[in-house]
């Protein structure tokens, strides 16, 4: 177990809800540091509600107490001088300030970067937004699936043949909060260099175009090149044959970079064996997806991968949620934990981050709302 984690000491004020503030923080306290939500009376974080799968435990929802295990409550009301008063008397004492308001509300609020740091001159400001401060797009709601959109993420995925394909997963916020999380550890380095805070910022649309550095190069680069989504085996739009996911007789199976010639003699595809210019694999790719796709067809999954394995060829299984969970590589690299409130016992996931050869792990439970209020909360000390 580590002994010292590395931001034990540091105490973060999290204003922000539902998923790329709270996951930033998240990190931030997997890490070590102490993080206070900040919430508003009677509701909390519109998370709380927010039921992924329908799925509530002792009062909120699954996918908030995975978000925000780990954090203490106090509730305020920031519109409320009075409340305002003790927050900003808890920011006076705080080392970060994490929000995910559109631009404009922290500013109203009178908890904006400019003004905290009048407060608080070494604060670590860290804010997420959907798609930045300024331009057309700064105004839109930032949703994940609003933000894939403008993104032009739903158009890569998929086939030629398919509506724009979402990606099914939170991608934009997930990345979002890990940006953030970096820049907020790096501004921290630097505090404890110099003394000098700052303000990290980053935003949905920023994650997602970072995301996309490969297609946005290329394309940039070179105005003849256009991205074109490709038949239904294809997996990638810059990338030849046989890059894509094949059906086999009980599943599906995944192959990446390999030469198309290897793929021939191991499947047993004289046709495929003979292609050796790589030209060929841009010319013909759908012809060898479809040569592929019906030999790999004849025999099971896990037959193919044997076959594959042995000769150290890029591939993998396509697994379902119920084969991942059930796996044995699930369970060796050790991705859950429990936490424990109210009685019950929840699993989720830990810190994908290891210290010194550790896994970070922690039983600390998401924070009934406003649990950690105190009677007259002057300073981040008096918070028990």
């Amino acid at each position: 177990m580590v002994t010292e984690l590395p931001l034990s000491g540091v105490t973060v004020l999290d204003f922000s809800q539902f998923l790329a503030g709270p996951v930033a923080a998240l990190r931030l306290a997997d890490l070590g540091a102490r993080v206070i939500k900040i919430e508003r009376p009677g509701s909390g974080d519109a998370g709380r509600q927010l039921a992924f799968a329908g799925r509530m435990v002792s009062g909120d929802s699954m996918s908030f107490h995975a978000m925000n295990r780990n954090k203490e409550s106090i509730v305020a009301d920031l519109k409320d001088p009075a409340d305002l008063s003790k927050v900003r008397a808890l920011v006076a004492a705080a080392d970060v300030v994490v929000t995910n308001f559109r631009p404009g509300v922290m500013e109203r609020l009178g908890l904006d970067y400019e003004t905290v740091r009048r407060i608080n001159p070494g604060i670590v400001y860290g804010s997420v937004s959907g798609y930045g401060d300024s331009g057309p797009f700064k105004d839109r709601p930032g949703q994940d699936l609003l933000a894939q959109s403008i993104a032009g993420l739903p158009w890569l995925n998929g086939s030629r043949d398919d509506p724009p394909v979402p990606v099914g997963l939170a991608v934009a916020d997930h990345l979002a909060s890990c940006h953030l999380a970096q820049g907020i550890t790096a501004l921290l380095v630097r505090r404890f260099r110099t003394g000098r805070g700052g303000h990290a910022q980053t935003s949905l649309l920023e994650a997602l175009l970072d995301l996309e550095f490969e297609l946005l190069t290329t394309r940039l680069n070179d105005p003849s090149i256009a991205v074109r989504r490709k038949g239904s085996r294809s997996a990638h739009a810059f990338l030849p044959a046989p890059y894509g996911i094949y059906p086999t007789s009980d599943g599906y199976l995944a192959i990446a970079m390999n030469p198309v010639p290897t793929i021939g003699r191991l499947l047993d595809l004289p046709e495929l064996a003979a292609m050796t210019d790589p030209q060929s694999w841009w010319d013909r790719q759908e012809e060898i997806e479809d040569l592929l796709s019906e030999r790999l067809s004849t025999r099971t999954r896990d037959e193919w991968l044997a076959v594959l394995d042995a000769e150290d060829v890029w591939c993998a299984p396509v697994l379902t949620l119920d084969e991942l969970v059930a796996h044995d590589g699930f369970r060796a690299i050790a991705m859950t934990q429990q936490l424990h409130r109210d009685g019950l016992e929840l699993t989720t996931t830990r810190s994908p981050i290891r210290i010194d050869g550790e896994r970070l792990t922690n039983s600390r439970p998401a924070p009934q709302l406003g649990e950690h209020d105190p009677v007259e909360p002057h300073s981040v000390e008096e918070i028990a």
